[in-house]
């Protein structure tokens, strides 16, 4: 099976993230280098950032090669609308996370055991770096 890699990382320091962009005509440079030994590397048009220098300031993101019900490409840590409702009518939401178990990206559903592959029907609707008041549940039903 081929499926496009690529990363985007966010960055703790700045609350940004850094995505591979290459529109030199706008003045919009950024590229992440990933070494064989996983060190990180980011360079824009006016900065060089290395890792090293900023322990755990990143946190790199992998795209799962799935796009959701609108086209838009679904990354580990999207927060997604998984197009199902809990007992009160709400919609049921959970982060993209990668599982060795099941050898694959799956949803969370709110802690309580239950675990879903990405589908079709998924949306997302932010990430849990960027928007975590929608992991902020406190009924489980």
């Amino acid at each position: 099976m081929k499926r496009e890699i690529k990363f985007r990382a966010w960055d703790s320091l700045k609350n940004r993230w850094y995505e591979p962009t290459f529109e030199g005509y706008r003045g919009i440079i950024e590229e992440i280098m990933l070494s064989p030994r996983g060190r990180l590397t980011i360079r824009t048009m006016t900065e060089l950032i290395d890792e090293s220098m900023f322990p755990n300031r990143f946190e790199i993101m992998q795209y799962t090669g799935l796009h959701d019900k609108n086209g838009r490409e679904v990354y580990e840590g999207d927060v997604l609308d998984i197009g199902l409702r809990n007992q009160d009518g709400k919609p049921v939401i959970a982060p993209v996370s990668y599982e060795t178990y099941a050898a694959g990206y799956v949803l969370d559903n709110g802690g309580n055991g239950i675990w879903q592959r990405l589908t079709k029907d998924c949306e997302v609707i932010g990430n849990i770096f960027e928007n975590t008041e929608l992991l902020e549940v406190t009924d489980h039903d």
